[in-house]
C-alpha cells in the first residue's frame, strides 16, 4: 500500500531545502541530451513520484512538457499551488506509478530522490518498469535513482533528528533492519504542529525504504524492456565508489513491448 504523505505533505518542501532542484535538473538534462535518440518525436518529461512538484518545476522551465505522477492527493495540492503560482504548463495526475496508464507515449521519464525505494515488493518494481516501458517511445529515456546498501547502514541507519520548522517540530527517526539484500529502514516522523497557547498536536507517518541491489535492478531491466547505458552517483554524477549514497541508472527503452505485471 502507498502511504498518504498527509502532514509530511505540508512540510516536505521545508524539510528537503538541502535538495537543489535546479541543479538537478540541469544536470538530467545534460545527461538526457547526452544520451537522447536524435529523432525522438516529441518533447514529453514525465516526472513519475513527483511530490510537491519541484523537479517537475524546473524541468518546465527548461522547455520540457511535463507529466508528473504521484499517488499522494496531499503531494499534488502541493505542487499545484507551485503550478498556480508559476503559471507553468504542467498537468498533473495521481495515479499509484505501479499501474500507470497514460493517453500516449513519452520521450524521458524520470523518477528521483529514491522514490523506488518505497516500493514494498520486488514485484512492484517490477510492475514500474514495465508500465514506463509500455507508455515509452521506441529509444525513450529512463532516468531514475536509488539509494544505496551504504546509505541505508551507514548513513540512515538508527538516526534521530530533530527539525525545527516555522510551525512545527519534526521528531525524524529511522529504524535499520540490517538484514540482507534489502536492508530496510522504517522511517517515522512525528510533527508537533504548533496551536493557540503553548499547545501542540502531534501527528505520526511512517513509511520503509528498500534496498534494491544492482544486481536485481540490471535483471529486472532486461527482463521488461530496458537497455542500461550509464549508472552514475546521483548525487555527484560521477562515477560510483564505495561510499556512493544514490545510484542514478539512466536506460533506453525498447519502448512498448513489456507485458505489463
Amino acid at each position: 500500500m502507498t502511504p498518504a504523505y498527509g502532514v509530511f505533505a505540508q512540510y516536505y518542501d521545508a524539510l528537503t531545502q538541502n535538495v537543489y532542484y535546479a541543479e538537478r535538473a540541469a544536470q538530467l538534462d545534460r545527461l538526457i541530451h547526452k544520451w537522447e535518440a536524435p529523432d525522438m518525436p516529441d518533447n514529453i518529461l514525465l516526472d513519475l513520484a513527483c511530490g510537491t512538484g519541484s523537479l517537475s518545476e524546473e524541468f518546465a522551465k527548461r522547455g520540457w512538457d511535463v507529466i508528473g505522477i504521484d499517488g499522494s492527493e496531499e503531494m499534488l495540492s502541493e505542487a499545484l499551488d507551485k503550478k498556480y503560482d508559476s503559471g507553468l504548463p504542467i498537468q498533473y495526475l495521481k495515479q499509484d506509478m505501479r499501474r500507470l496508464d497514460l493517453y500516449g507515449c513519452i520521450s524521458v521519464t524520470v523518477c528521483a530522490l529514491d522514490s523506488l525505494n518505497h516500493l514494498p515488493a520486488e514485484d512492484d518494481l517490477r510492475s514500474v518498469f514495465a508500465r514506463v516501458n509500455l507508455f515509452s517511445n521506441a529509444g525513450a529515456l529512463f532516468l531514475f535513482d536509488v539509494n544505496t546498501e551504504y546509505k541505508h547502514r551507514h548513513i540512515l541507519a538508527d538516526e534521530c533528528f530533530v527539525y525545527e520548522l516555522p510551525d512545527a517540530v519534526c521528531v525524524w527517526q529511522n529504524h535499520l533492519e540490517d538484514t540482507a539484500p534489502d536492508y530496510p529502514v522504517t522511517i517515522r516522523l512525528d510533527f508537533f504542529e504548533h496551536t493557540e497557547g503553548r499547545r501542540y498536536v502531534r501527528s505520526t507517518e511512517e513509511f520503509t525504504e528498500h534496498i534494491r541491489q544492482p544486481e536485481l535492478l540490471r535483471q529486472m531491466l532486461s527482463e521488461t524492456g530496458f537497455t542500461l547505458l550509464e549508472v552514475l552517483d546521483g548525487d555527484t554524477y560521477e562515477a560510483p565508489t564505495d561510499t556512493t549514497q544514490r545510484l542514478l541508472y539512466i536506460t533506453r527503452a525498447h519502448g512498448g513491448q513489456a507485458t505489463p505485471a
